[in-house]
């Protein structure tokens, strides 16, 4: 069971909707923290409850690689193995064609790595990589596609485009009818045409929700909303819009001012976890010396758990004393942010005041918002 209700339009653009899936419905706009090896590191599902998580993302290539797609069938899916009762979006493995470029050999047919863990091959289709996520029990698959690099030459950008239509047909027709919603990747760079020409094929395959990846490769922030609202224009209004691996908060905001419904990124667990911590007004370094007396919370307006409980000097002395509890409380403190940014943006395009929420956004970091282009028309 799948489905997308898009439930109001603020007059800014802005969209909220609700995803529904066998483990739970999810209200959109939504991040979804990163849990790549079927945990979001020095958290537990408990944890991510009380911090608001809806739904998560894991990562297929390493599931694969450990402990194993089978062992995790074998063991009653994601869900259960890891403790998690919410709904689940699995990656491809995609990304890692990018990331991981040095280890893999990329072919018409699919991509053979070699492991970054001990050099074993996997060898991924997209015929293989639909079945583990199968196997893995996700709500959400997300077919194989090719990333190319930020600032690829046109011959690159096209011929990865090519592919990943090519790869997204092959996973929509091993896929069927099974459980779980099929998502295809738009690629393109940021040459607009080519993401025109790259939304209208996978539209024409009429799946459930359409990504928008290859845009957190290196491009500036300004690229980014500019491929984000532009791609988002040629979308149907009925399926959801998810752009992969965005990012800071003020690229969400942006993000969701361009009609963008999904994101996911590391940004707020690692970032934690090097002592940068999320706020009103901006970020804050944990770790710098003028903390060290500071007794007031990390964000006073903020209702998480590390903000009620402590003070910024001791998290600096927890951080500083490389205290595994100090990971967690950052961690702690930025989903929650994070997660509240989502609800607070919610909550304005119901009450079609997103516009406003926008500006006081970044009226309490000092500054002012860019400009919002007017929609790519080709």
């Amino acid at each position: 069971m799948f489905a997308f209700h898009l439930e109001t339009t603020d007059p800014s653009g802005a969209r909220a909707g609700r995803l529904v899936t066998d483990h739970g419905a999810v209200a959109t706009p939504i991040f979804m923290p990163v849990g790549t090896a079927a945990t979001v590191k020095t958290l537990t599902p408990r944890d991510l409850t009380e911090v608001g998580t809806q739904i998560l993302l894991a990562n297929t290539y390493h599931l694969t690689l450990r402990p194993g797609h089978e062992r995790i069938r074998a063991l009653g899916g994601l869900h259960r193995f890891m403790g998690w009762a919410g709904p689940i979006l699995t990656d491809s493995g995609g990304y890692q064609v990018f990331s991981l470029a040095e280890r893999r050999k990329l072919d018409a047919d699919g991509v053979t790595f070699r492991s970054h863990l001990d050099g074993a091959e996997l060898r991924l289709t997209p015929e293989s990589a639909v079945a583990i996520q199968e196997a893995l029990g996700s709500d959400i698959l997300m077919c194989l596609d090719e990333c190319p690099p930020a600032g690829a030459q046109a011959t690159a950008a096209r011929a990865a485009l090519d592919l990943t239509y090519a790869w997204a047909a092959r996973c929509q027709a091993a896929h069927g009818d099974r459980p779980g919603a099929l998502f295809g990747i738009i690629q393109g760079g940021t040459d607009l045409a080519l993401r025109e020409e790259s939304a209208a094929a996978l539209v024409g395959l009429d799946l459930p929700g359409y990504a928008i990846g290859g845009v957190s490769v290196g491009e500036e922030p300004a690229e980014i909303a500019r491929v984000a609202g532009a791609t988002c224009a040629w979308l149907p209004v009925d399926r959801p819009r998810y752009l992969m691996g965005v990012g800071r908060p003020e690229d969400l905001v942006e993000g969701v001012a361009r009609g963008v419904d999904m994101f996911d990124c590391v940004l707020p667990t690692r970032n934690g976890r090097n002592g940068m911590l999320f706020t009103r007004s901006g970020p804050l370094v944990i770790r710098n010396a003028e903390y060290a007396d500071d007794p007031r919370p990390v964000d006073a307006e903020c209702g998480c758990y590390a903000c009620r409980q402590f003070s910024r000097a001791y998290l600096r002395h927890l951080f500083k004393a490389h205290e595994i509890t100090g990971l967690h409380l950052n961690t702690v403190h930025n989903l929650h942010y994070y997660l509240a940014l989502m609800r607070g943006m919610r909550d304005a395009i119901v009450r079609g005041r997103f516009a406003r929420f926008r500006e006081g956004f970044y009226a309490a970091r000092g500054e002012s918002p860019p400009p919002l282009p007017s929609p790519w028309k080709g």
